[in-house]
């Protein structure tokens, strides 16, 4: 669908992990802020995707800006082990982690990052559009009320992310398909 044709198949082929955060809140009036709920998910060492670990994203900004705004988040990393250490600690994108608005397209313009040098790569859907935008300062950190919730008592992320601790929920299937189908090299 969209995001196969607006993330180049090269970034694509190379994604070893991806956040995912739908109906992410962009609000400010003076001062600004965003929040939002997700999912983590890493590519295993076999191919295979692990059990989604479920986060939060919250910042802040300050500047003119007025208005509220609900996007579709999709951050696209390059380098799991940037991913797993989510699980230790909450991490800032562009402070722990650097982060750049995505290429889009199935093909290289001149003026993007096709090098493809950062560590993450963000991409947003607001009214049907995916384009690349700027999440610095932003903080990541594991749901562990959601995992408990979902899976029962987990120990920690990892245990989710080597699928320790599977999960029978039809839609975790759903999304793993979705993930082999759209990052099949």
């Amino acid at each position: 669908g969209k995001l196969r044709e607006s993330i180049p198949k090269q970034l694509l082929q190379k994604t070893e992990g991806i956040i995912i955060i739908p109906g992410l809140i962009n609000a400010g009036f003076g001062i600004g802020g965003k929040r939002g709920k997700g999912i983590a998910m890493v590519k295993n060492e076999n191919g295979t995707w692990s059990n989604p670990v479920f986060l939060t994203m919250t910042g802040g900004s300050l500047g003119f800006q007025i208005g509220v705004q609900s996007v579709d988040l999709v951050l696209v990393f390059l380098n799991k082990s940037s991913l797993l250490d989510i699980g230790k600690s909450s991490f800032t994108l562009g402070g722990d982690i650097s982060v750049a608005a995505g290429p889009v397209g199935r093909t290289s313009s001149a003026g993007t990052d096709y090098k493809l040098e950062s560590e993450v790569y963000s991409y947003s859907r607001s009214k049907g559009l995916f384009a690349g935008i700027s999440l610095s300062g932003s903080s990541l950190d594991i749901d562990q009320n959601a995992n408990d919730t979902f899976y029962g008592d987990t120990d920690d992320s990892m245990t989710l992310f080597n699928n320790k601790k599977p999960s029978a929920d039809p839609s975790v299937k759903t999304l793993k398909q979705t993930l082999n189908s759209l990052y099949r090299k």
